[in-house]
């Protein structure tokens, strides 16, 4: 079994296609991202390193976005971009009842009728001088939850939102099944080249 050229490129083209829609999700999303061994959060051109805790049962164990217990947890923003020190930011948390998953923006957020019906926490806009916002809130049910992020531009009418989806009382895959099926593609592509494939369809056959 060999893969023709034109296959070939397509497949790449492909590989390339979902990279490239999955970082400009996480960027244009404003949500969270692992960087350099630590999790941080876009809030348009502002950032902020973002810690979760659930210290009942996990200690001092940071987490990022799926949450395993439900319990009473710390959001802990550590901001990195002076202005934000300097603008009023506010942090919700909504059930996402809609079923947006991990790929909700903010217009799915716009179009919800009652936000505070969905709403179960709500710190208003506050001004962190400290550069550290720190939220805590215990929730009483597993399932799907999206936070959000608000902070202003220092002197422009203009509003920044991070959305970020996670999950409380399960582990969860994340992103983890789009990142395999790229490595596997990836290792089809491979074998293809090195005309693997071909010799394992004629081991098969027999021939």
């Amino acid at each position: 079994m060999c893969i023709p050229a034109s296959r070939k490129i397509l497949l790449q083209t492909s590989l390339f296609g979902i990279l490239l829609l999955f970082t400009a999700h996480l960027r244009s999303a404003g949500g969270v991202v692992g960087e350099a061994g630590s999790c941080m959060i876009n809030i348009g051109f502002y950032t902020a390193h973002f810690s979760v805790y659930q210290p009942a049962d996990n200690g001092n164990d940071v987490f990022c976005e799926d949450l395993p217990d439900v319990e009473n947890t710390i959001f802990v923003l550590d901001y990195l971009h002076q202005g934000l020190e300097k603008v009023p930011v506010d942090f919700r948390i909504i059930e996402d009842l809609q079923g947006f998953g991990q790929f909700v923006r903010w217009e799915n957020i716009e179009a919800i009728d009652d936000l505070d019906s969905q709403t179960v926490l709500f710190l208003p806009p506050v001004i962190h001088s400290n550069r550290r916002l720190t939220v805590e809130h215990n929730f009483e049910k597993s399932g799907s939850y999206i936070g959000i992020v608000t902070a202003p531009h220092p002197t422009k009418n203009i509003i920044y939102r991070a959305v970020f989806p996670f999950e409380v009382g399960s582990t969860g895959f994340g992103y983890w099944p789009l990142i395999l099926l790229v490595i596997l593609l990836l290792q089809l592509q491979y074998m293809s080249n090195q005309g693997m494939l071909k010799q394992i369809s004629r081991k098969l056959r027999g021939t």
